[in-house]
Formats: C-alpha cells, sequence, structure tokens
C-alpha cells in the first residue's frame, strides 16, 4: 500500500515539473501560459519603456489586445499602449526569444528582458538572457525568420 502511494506522489510530482517547466502550446501566438489569459504574466509591458525595470499590472487597469489581457501598473500605461500596442508589446508575441530563435515556443521571466533598438525581448531566464546577449543580433536575425511560421501555426 506504502509503495503504491509513494509511486502516485512521485507521478503527480513529475506531472506538475512538466506542466511548470513545459515549452508554452505551439501556435500561441501571445505568451500567456497554459491556464490565463493574462499576457507576460501580467507584468505591465510600457513600464519597461517607462520605468526601465518589470513592474507588475493591476487587474484595474487591463486592455485587450491579440486575444489577450495585459495589465498595466497605472492608466497611463494602459492607455500608451492601447494607442500603439506595437510600440509597447514584446517581439514574439512574449515568448522567448532566445527559444524562438531555435524555433521553439517557451515561456518567460518577466525578469529577463532586453530593450534593443526600441524593441522588448523577454528570455526565459537570466541566465538564457545571458546567452542570448553574447549573440544578441544573430538571435533576433534568426528569431525574425522563424517567427513567421512558429507564431502563427
Amino acid at each position: 500500500m506504502m509503495r503504491n502511494w509513494k509511486s502516485l506522489v512521485n507521478a503527480a510530482a513529475l506531472g506538475m515539473a512538466l506542466l511548470v517547466t513545459a515549452p508554452v502550446m505551439a501556435g500561441q501566438k501571445i505568451y500567456t501560459g497554459w491556464f490565463s489569459d493574462v499576457a507576460i504574466k501580467g507584468y505591465d509591458p510600457v513600464a519597461y519603456f517607462t520605468d526601465g525595470k518589470p513592474v507588475e499590472g493591476k487587474e484595474a487597469f487591463e486592455t485587450q489586445w491579440e486575444g489577450a489581457t495585459w495589465r498595466f501598473a497605472n492608466a497611463e500605461h494602459r492607455d500608451l499602449f492601447a494607442a500603439n500596442p506595437e510600440q509597447y508589446a514584446p517581439q514574439y508575441g512574449g515568448h522567448c526569444a532566445f527559444a524562438v530563435a531555435k524555433g521553439n515556443l517557451v515561456k518567460i521571466d518577466p525578469e529577463a528582458w532586453t530593450i534593443v533598438d526600441g524593441k522588448l525581448y523577454l528570455n526565459y531566464s537570466l541566465s538564457v538572457r545571458d546567452q542570448w546577449l553574447a549573440d544578441r543580433d544573430g538571435f533576433i536575425e534568426q528569431a525574425d525568420r522563424q517567427w513567421p511560421q512558429i507564431g502563427q501555426e
């Protein structure tokens, strides 16, 4: 009996680990994770540009764009985004820029970000961002080629 219980617990733990670490579903144009429609884990995309850092958005300041809910720290950020979402939305729908360069859609850490030529790029983790930065322009070029196929599946 105890052996079966341990097997069940181990199987459940493995299943949860796969859910947490698995790539996002193919064809999800805007990164929202598995169980939500909130873009980029609820972080304010405008704040990366105006505040120079990641800032969590608030439910009180939301808008819809590209089938996702986008959250903002304040009404001003929400209105800036609504007026020109392409200016503030992260590249590749907010998916990890390094992974897109490799042909995959992978979740992100909102703390792992970079702005290049006025565009926001997010990565899976700070260590992945460091790898991406080592050949940033090359990875952007690769991701730009990959995105039309994998972002529309």
